[in-house]
C-alpha cells in the first residue's frame, strides 16, 4: 500500500484549500495518509526564514487564497477573526485522534481548517476542539486525554519535517521519498501514485 505522510498546520489557508483533494488522490490509489500537524512558524524559523509572514507576503496571500477559494468553490474567510490562533489544542487533538482511531481523521483536519477559515471560530477553544472531534466521529474527550502524548509527537512532527526536507505547507511525501509542496502539486502526487510509486 502507498503512503502519504502529510505535513500541514490547522492555520494554513492553503491546506484549508486542498479541500478533501488529497483524501480523494489517496482513495484512487489504495494509499494510506499519516496526518502531521506541525508549528509551520518553527520550521519556517529553523529554515532561516522569519518567525513571522513579511507584509508583501500577506499583502499577495489575502488576493489569492481568494481567487484559489473561489476556482473551488469553497467557502472562505480571507481575515478569519481568531487568526492566529494557537494551532497546539486542535493539533494535538488531531494527533489523538489518529492514534485512538474509530473516527475520520480526515474529516477531523477538515472541520478544524474549516472552522477556522469559513466559520470564524477559535481553534485554540477547548468547546471548538471537542465540537470537532465530535463532528469527525471521536470521542470528545481525547481533547483532554490526548494532550501529553499530542505535544510529545507535535514536538516530533516539526523535528520530522525538519529532517526531510519540509519547506512549506501543505506539503505530502510519498514512501518513496517523492516530495510535493503545495495544494496546487496534488496532480502532480496523483500522477506519481498512478505511475506506480
Amino acid at each position: 500500500m502507498a503512503q502519504i505522510d502529510y505535513f500541514f498546520s490547522i492555520l494554513s489557508p492553503y491546506a484549508y484549500l486542498a479541500g478533501n483533494r488529497l483524501e480523494e488522490v489517496a482513495r484512487a490509489h489504495d494509499a494510506q495518509i499519516t496526518y502531521k500537524p506541525i508549528d509551520f512558524m518553527a520550521v519556517m524559523a529553523h529554515l532561516g526564514g522569519p518567525g513571522g509572514l513579511h507584509p508583501a507576503r500577506l499583502s499577495y496571500m489575502s488576493q489569492d487564497i481568494v481567487r484559489l477559494a473561489d476556482r473551488h468553490g469553497m467557502p472562505l474567510t480571507a481575515r478569519p477573526a481568531h487568526w492566529p490562533a494557537n494551532p497546539a489544542p486542535a493539533s494535538y487533538a488531531i494527533i489523538a485522534a489518529q492514534a485512538a482511531g474509530g473516527g475520520d481523521t480526515g474529516a477531523l483536519v477538515h472541520a478544524f481548517m474549516r472552522a477556522c477559515w469559513a466559520e470564524d471560530r477559535d481553534v485554540s477553544d477547548d468547546g471548538v476542539v471537542r465540537d470537532c472531534l465530535r463532528a469527525a466521529g471521536f470521542d470528545p474527550g481525547l481533547a483532554d486525554r490526548g494532550l501529553l502524548s499530542g505535544a510529545e509527537t507535535y514536538g516530533a512532527n516539526n523535528d520530522e519535517a525538519m529532517q526531510r526536507g519540509v519547506i512549506g505547507v501543505p506539503f505530502y511525501l510519498t514512501g518513496d521519498g517523492a516530495a510535493f509542496w503545495g495544494q496546487d502539486r496534488l496532480e502532480d502526487l496523483d500522477r506519481h501514485l498512478a505511475a506506480g510509486a
